[in-house]
């Protein structure tokens, strides 16, 4: 068994977490039960493409625009009534009112959220989040951390030092299930979406 991957920066973990949602991606695609070395490689090419910044991540408009297309429900349970809108970065965290970081709810699992980190309520609920809900907050973390200079602040100790971020680093997951236990989008019935397009 391979030892757990260290991180010395924030940037680390989180080009990190963002390959492995590229990699989780691909294979819930391709419908492959475990993740394969086509797999494996998708996510070392990003991983080191990202840190090198010879790639970049895609757009927050992707996102924006599968928000718009895919069915109107709530984005934590798929539920399709008593929705209202929630925010991802919580406002009284400082999180802000832009469209980018909106999503639907159900009225029950925005009460149920409240104030808590995204990436915690669902940790809470025993729940990994379905991917195209955590590519939209790590790219807002990530938009976040860049605006305020804060990449390469070193990730033993962020939490302590910026308490006034909109967001719990310390949730991020370290790695993912197979790929036959992650989702595009929550379906009230649990059944998988039909991926629409790759990570981005």
């Amino acid at each position: 068994m391979m030892a757990p991957r260290t991180f010395n920066t924030v940037r680390e973990k989180l080009y990190w977490t963002y390959s492995n949602l590229a990699m989780a991606h691909a294979a819930l695609v391709q419908g492959s039960p475990k993740y394969t070395r086509v797999n494996y490689m998708i996510r070392a090419k990003l991983n080191k493409g990202l840190l090198t910044g010879k790639m970049k991540l895609g757009s927050l408009f992707d996102d924006e625009r599968e928000k718009m297309t895919h069915e109107k429900a709530c984005h934590h349970c798929g539920a399709k009534e008593n929705l209202s809108i929630d925010h991802l970065f919580c406002v009284k965290m400082g999180g802000s009112d832009c469209a980018d970081n909106l999503v639907w709810s159900c009225k029950s699992c925005n009460s149920s959220k409240g104030k808590l980190d995204y990436l915690e309520w669902m940790q809470r609920r025993g729940e990994f989040p379905p991917l195209l809900v955590l590519r939209r907050y790590l790219k807002l973390v990530i938009t976040w951390l860049d605006e305020n200079g804060l990449m390469d602040e070193d990730l033993a100790s962020f939490s302590q030092c910026h308490p006034e971020a909109p967001f719990k680093i310390d949730y991020l997951p370290g790695s993912f299930p197979a790929p036959g236990e992650l989702v595009l989008w929550k379906e009230k019935n649990h059944e998988l979406v039909p991926p629409k397009s790759a990570a981005k």
